[in-house]
């Protein structure tokens, strides 16, 4: 296909800017080879990811096989990410998942807490309450989404004759589910990137626990806030009166297993289990077991023939393989970035530097990484090219770099602008014979959530994680 005069132009700029950085001399001071391969190498990355269709995952492997081929990185250190205990995490997590699926588990809590609903208010926050859970339970948004779908076509044919309620809940389930993924590690790829990236470039280790801590009441928040919005600008006054009613019976049309009634011994032990791990998760610093290692001993629980609830093989099949090699690739990426000096040298061109305060340089961090998925659709590779940089620019500017990162993190996760910005977004979007949002009513919707999720997390930054144990200067980190 030829290209556009649009794309003709962009391609031909990154080209000569490749070709800038690549050639030796005093055209770019300070910069030294490997770094200049290291940002010829990003920078097409980048650009593929930008403006092709070409495979996120491809264009990793290909990024990560470039620097080994170069030179910047070792085959050693490319490979040792595949190995990674946050790769291993999210393994065995999916399995986890996938057992709590076959049990049907997710049906007897959607008919639990809508059941107790009488208004439409009620409605919406139950739904949302019951969505955050969710991410303690299923790792990755689409997983996430995929698990609430069913519950969401109950919940329409509960509604069928309130077409716009359908709608506001249509546009409720991706929202949420993108927003409170922060709550947890496991929430998204993207996360165990930011914890990759802190690791290699300051040594910072980013628990399970502490996630938790600075995540949890974010995604509470942003989470019950955006479903307020979501009620009031796709519904009326009149559609928000009247009560509502949805039966165990309409619940249970949509699930294959029992949704009231004792629990089934299956049931029961994934319950069990599930509880167990998300327990021992929480509790690391009483008895300093890794959570890599709690979730590979939960997956081969789950899945033993005695004890668990699903085959290993079927398990094993529900693991996104290509999450994790983009996952390992990019980690490889942000250790070249930091190792051959281009991420400290990109940093030197910010303005203001160090003498930049620290609520300007969070903001402006927050505010770029909100609008991140306008150019890059990826939530995970929005983390593999802003993380490493935010990073390298906290520590120059005297910034704590674990509440930069994580700042941007949160602030990458708001992606409602376009279906096509995010996967939950695009699987809500396009449901035969039920109602469902329209782009006009996502671009109504994202035009008061940017930046109320932005201003959210800026808050967090500077009022609430100081006080949860994460400042914000660097020289008053303990």
């Amino acid at each position: 296909m030829p290209l556009t005069l649009r794309q003709s132009v962009s391609l031909g700029a990154v080209l000569g800017l490749c070709v800038l950085l690549a050639l030796p001399g005093g055209l770019l001071p300070g910069l030294g080879g490997d770094a200049r391969l290291t940002l010829v190498v990003f920078t097409l990355a980048t650009y593929t990811w930008i403006a092709t269709s070409v495979d996120d995952t491809y264009v990793a492997l290909g990024a990560g096989l470039a620097l080994t081929a170069t030179g910047v990185i070792s085959s050693e250190t490319l490979f040792a990410t595949l190995g990674d205990e946050t790769v291993w995490l999210l393994i065995c997590a999916f399995v986890l998942a996938a057992a709590v699926t076959k049990t049907g588990l997710a049906g007897r809590a959607a008919a639990f807490l809508v059941g107790g609903a009488g208004t439409v208010r009620q409605l919406v926050h139950l739904t949302t309450a019951g969505l955050v859970v969710t991410a303690f339970a299923v790792p990755a948004t689409s997983g996430r989404a995929a698990l609430a779908l069913p519950v969401f076509l109950a919940l329409a044919k509960a509604l069928a004759d309130r077409t716009r309620l359908v709608v506001m809940l249509a546009l409720l389930f991706p929202t949420v589910i993108l927003l409170s993924a922060v709550a947890t590690l496991i929430g998204a790829g993207a996360h165990l990137i930011t914890v990759g990236v802190l690791w290699e470039q300051t040594g910072e280790e980013l628990s399970f626990v502490t996630w938790l801590i600075l995540g949890l009441p974010l995604a509470v928040v942003s989470s019950h806030l955006a479903a307020e919005l979501v009620l009031l600008t796709t519904t009326r006054r009149a559609d928000r009166t009247g009560p509502v009613r949805i039966t165990t019976k309409e619940i249970q049309e949509h699930s294959e297993s029992p949704v009231e009634g004792p629990l089934s011994p299956p049931e029961a032990r994934c319950l069990l289990l599930l509880g167990t791990v998300v327990l021992l998760w929480c509790s690391e610093p009483l008895h300093g077991v890794s959570p890599a290692l709690v979730a590979l001993i939960g997956a081969v629980v789950a899945a033993s023939p005695a004890l668990g609830t699903v085959g290993l093989k079927d398990g094993l099949r529900t693991v996104s393989w290509p999450l994790l090699l983009f996952m390992a690739a990019t980690m490889a990426m942000g250790i070249a970035l930091s190792e051959s000096g281009a991420a400290d040298w990109l940093v030197g061109w910010v303005p203001g530097g160090s003498a930049m305060p620290p609520w300007m340089f969070l903001a402006g961090v927050v505010v770029i990484s909100t609008a991140a998925h306008l150019a890059l659709q990826s939530r995970s590779a929005r983390s593999s090219v802003l993380v490493p940089l935010v990073v390298a620019a906290a520590l120059a500017a005297g910034v704590n770099p674990v509440a930069a990162a994580f700042a941007s993190t949160a602030a990458a996760g708001f992606c409602h602008t376009l279906p096509a910005s995010a996967k939950p977004v695009a699987l809500f979007a396009d449901l035969p014979g039920t109602p469902t949002y329209t782009p006009r009513d996502l671009l109504r919707l994202s035009a008061l959530l940017a930046p109320l999720t932005a201003a959210l997390v800026l808050l967090f930054a500077l009022a609430v994680w100081p006080l949860l144990g994460v400042p914000v200067h660097l020289e008053t980190q303990p």
